[in-house]
């Protein structure tokens, strides 16, 4: 796989993650013993660091600190120079990333933060899988590239990633289908106003929250009603319209056909 890789600058790079990534290499890294500075590229593949040590490093000429808890994304083809103060230990996995979906913009170093329990935990995780089980490797790493990616704040972001607060809303909805939801309800258990809430919304979905809970409770119904044999009552109550005359118009509403028709039309390609 070729990967085309667009510099923001040597202080971030844009990555692509809807794809899971290709996997080269993980390890535990040791160095700083065999001689103070390392100077090396790795020409068509990301490297991907959490580092347990204090040094200096030097990126395409830009300098960067590293820390303990500190965690880096660098390009395929980037010039590093690693300059260490002794023993240097860090979590490592060589990749190579896809060009399709979303672009996210991520700094080329930054702190874990509350975040570095988990990415540790990923990259140990993936370290122990990666020789027999390659596939759970690939998903460890996959959810610590995510996790890495969350970790500047939204104004450093690019624009195509949801704000966070969004993403708690829409979250909270997902799993909450089932029960009323009010928009009020949902500010309040994402910490924000319902202004505020309703504004953030429309700007990262295109639509009102209840327009958003509307059309999810309809997909959801529809794939109840054509990948399984639930009553249609279950239906309704799994997507919170427990009144079956309410769903049923509903269903005619949004889906164009009652739940009989919708369930008879069968699954669409």
């Amino acid at each position: 796989m070729t990967t085309v890789v667009q510099h923001v600058s040597m202080q971030a790079a844009t990555v692509h993650l809807d794809e899971p990534p290709v996997l080269a290499a993980v390890g535990r890294g040791l160095h700083g013993p065999a001689g103070q500075v390392d100077v090396f590229s790795l020409p068509d593949m990301w490297q991907f660091h959490l580092y347990g040590y204090e040094a200096e490093l030097t990126v395409d000429g830009t300098e960067h600190r590293i820390r303990p808890g500190r965690v880096s994304l660098v390009p395929p083809g980037s010039e590093v120079r690693y300059r260490y103060r002794g023993r240097s230990e860090h979590l490592y996995v060589h990749l190579r990333l896809g060009t399709g979906g979303v672009p996210v913009t991520v700094p080329v170093i930054q702190p874990a933060g509350p975040e570095l329990g988990f990415i540790t935990a990923q990259l140990q995780q993936a370290l122990a899988a990666w020789p027999h089980t390659p596939a759970r490797a690939v998903a460890e790493v996959w959810g610590a590239l995510w996790r890495t990616a969350w970790l500047s704040p939204p104004h450093e972001r690019s624009a195509a990633v949801v704000h966070p607060v969004v993403a708690a809303a829409v979250a909270l909805i997902e799993e909450r289908l089932a029960e009323p939801l009010t928009v009020p309800e949902i500010a309040r258990a994402v910490g924000v106003s319902h202004n505020h809430l309703t504004r953030l919304f429309r700007a990262g979905t295109g639509e009102t929250v209840v327009g958003y809970v509307r059309a999810r409770r309809m997909e959801r119904a529809r794939h109840f009603l054509q990948a399984t044999t639930l009553s249609i009552p279950a239906v309704a109550a799994s997507v919170g319209i427990p009144d079956l005359q309410a769903f049923n118009k509903a269903c005619r509403r949004e889906l164009g056909a009652s739940p009989r028709g919708v369930r008879a039309a069968g699954p669409v390609p």
